[in-house]
């Protein structure tokens, strides 16, 4: 159930109401737009009278909220959520995210590398993998706490924060410097560990399951944000289908679709949806054209030799044609 609250009322006769609706057993999340505050009530609601509540001089409109995703639900914020890990890292609104780096940490000299062209092109977050979930246990699976140890060198040599994959609430710990922690496909319905990083106050970029729908994927940002933490970033990477030209289906129609439902912010992987390099650019255009606040593009300065996923990730050179191209797009809209 959500209040909004007409334009007017004074800090007091909020603190009241919030008083009285907490003294009801429901949890009151307060948004501060614009323009008007909203009440969003969690909880077991059926005990509140909407007309006894509707009928209070400051409050203007009462609505139930039916979909069972409450906190990541755009009626209960209306105003976008703006993720701010910088001054200059921000996704969300009017911030555009361009998150980039190699598939997995392979060395210092690796890491470092691409880091410091990424940023020369423009990218705003570093990205790189510490621990590799693979389908095959054969597979290189990354450097562990090693990887995640150097992609703080590269954040050190270029101010870049870093976005890495966690895999098991046991290397919680592992993750203190890391600055947005990133759940991947294989994860995303795994609710013990969606509930450890709703107790922790970091951003938290969550990708879509390979065959998970939207309700599905904000059911899972619901966990984290009913633990606490509001800092949720929705990733849409491709969902598995029957066509084989493609690693997956690039739903796009899952940006203005989010966006519509929620007000977290929507990147969009275009590296891992298609699985092919030379795919990326146009599915980076097409991705900013829907309204994406950020890409996540995998770079690699030697894709030919790269211990993983060196067939979708670009070169640096390449990367930096695809940021100019993708900020064309975004001026042009």
């Amino acid at each position: 159930m959500i209040a909004v609250l007409k334009s007017g009322t004074t800090a007091a006769q909020k603190e009241n109401l919030i008083k009285w609706l907490s003294a009801q057993g429901l949890s009151v999340h307060v948004s501060e737009g614009e323009y008007k505050t909203v009440l969003g009530l969690i909880g077991d609601t059926s005990k509140i009278d909407m007309d006894l509540l509707s009928g209070l001089e400051i409050v203007d409109q009462v609505t139930r909220i039916s979909e069972p995703f409450k906190s990541a639900n755009r009626k209960f914020h209306p105003e976008d959520t703006v993720i701010s890990v910088t001054d200059t890292a921000k996704i969300g609104g009017s911030n555009f995210g361009l998150i980039a780096g190699p598939c997995s940490v392979e060395s210092e000299e690796q890491i470092c590398t691409v880091a410091k062209a990424v940023k020369a092109a423009g990218a705003t977050f570093l990205r790189g993998g510490a621990f590799k979930p693979r389908t095959s246990p054969y597979d290189f699976q990354g450097m562990g706490a090693e990887g995640i140890e150097l992609l703080l060198k590269a954040k050190a040599a270029t101010g870049l924060p870093i976005v890495t994959e966690i895999m098991s609430i046991s290397h919680i710990d592992l993750f203190a410097d890391v600055d947005v922690i990133q759940v991947g496909a294989r994860n995303m319905q795994n609710f013990e560990l969606l509930k450890q990083l709703g107790r922790c106050n970091k951003p938290i970029l969550l990708k879509r399951g390979m065959s998970a729908t939207l309700k599905e994927m904000l059911m899972s940002a619901e966990y984290i944000m009913a633990g606490g933490n509001e800092q949720v970033i929705l990733c849409e990477r491709g969902i598995r289908s029957f066509d084989p030209y493609t690693r997956n289906v690039l739903d796009l129609a899952a940006v203005p679709l989010l966006k519509e439902l929620s007000h977290l912010p929507v990147v969009v992987d275009p590296s891992h949806a298609t699985g092919a390099a030379r795919l990326v650019r146009p599915m980076a255009l097409a991705a900013a054209a829907a309204g994406a606040n950020g890409l996540m593009i995998e770079v690699h300065n030697d894709p030919m030799h790269a211990l993983c996923d060196g067939a979708q990730s670009v070169t640096p050179d390449q990367f930096a044609e695809i940021a100019k191209a993708v900020a064309t797009v975004r001026t042009a809209l």
